[in-house]
């Protein structure tokens, strides 16, 4: 994986993430600081929805839950709520949405009285579909949350890395080259791979470097969008894979 540091600015600082602009906002959401905050909200639903899940609640309370919880975290003053750990967006999640559970009492009157405040869009089959494969590892709630977001990150990371090869006319290389992404040469030669894209097997070794260094600096870019300190992205990073290590 590499080990590079993300993109820096001219003048030699890191350019403003996401949740940077986010925390910068205070608890005042700006235009930008809230075009940011739903751009992460609409791409790390799902973990959020599996912890809800997991907690106990049924498929159609969750996704009422998950939906006016983002809508609250979208609303002015929420953020002084996880002070102590908001420099990491997946930590702000978990600890605003564990004290919303806790307090869902005036949340079901709200839910109640109109619904869910629609913050998101939520594809609710495909949410419990990816829940039923979460079950099969009886995680708590707190673990089946940071898993699902390790692999939410990973599939969007991955999403990217394939939109880029084909926008370069390269589909067939990356179907041909993904394999190397996450399980080397264990179940495939590149001697095999060169002869089915007709590359010399020199050239598609260069080809399953390039790919990989590109895909680190995805997975960096990615997690340094959820990030306040760009320092802390080596420590997410070790995280996320332990999480799937269960």
């Amino acid at each position: 994986m590499s080990k590079s540091t993300p993109e820096r600015t001219r003048s030699g600082q890191f350019p403003s993430t996401h949740w940077s602009r986010v925390v910068a906002a205070g608890g005042t959401v700006g235009p930008k600081a809230r075009e940011s905050l739903t751009a992460l909200c609409g791409a790390y639903w799902y973990p959020l929805y599996a912890y809800i899940r997991r907690r106990g609640y049924s498929s159609e309370q969750a996704q009422d839950l998950t939906q006016d919880f983002f809508a609250r975290i979208l609303e002015k003053g929420i953020f002084a709520e996880a002070d102590p750990e908001r420099g990491r967006f997946r930590s702000f999640l978990r600890t605003v949405c564990s004290h919303y559970l806790a307090n869902r009492r005036a949340t079901e009157s709200a839910l109640k009285r109109g619904g869910a405040r629609r913050a998101i869009s939520i594809d609710a089959a495909d949410a419990e579909v990816r829940y039923a494969r979460e079950l099969a590892h009886e995680l708590t709630a707190e673990r089946i949350f940071d898993r699902s977001w390790a692999l939410t990150l990973l599939g969007r990371v991955f999403s990217q890395l394939s939109s880029e090869y084909a926008d370069a006319g390269r589909a067939e290389t990356f179907q041909a080259l993904q394999v190397f992404l996450t399980e080397g040469t264990r179940t495939i030669s590149q001697a095999k791979i060169a002869r089915r894209l007709g590359m010399t097997e020199g050239a598609v070794r260069v080809a399953v470097h390039r790919l990989r260094r590109r895909y680190g600096d995805i997975l960096r870019r990615e997690i340094a969008s959820t990030l306040d300190d760009p320092a802390q992205i080596d420590d997410e990073i070790q995280g996320l894979f332990t999480a799937l290590e269960t």
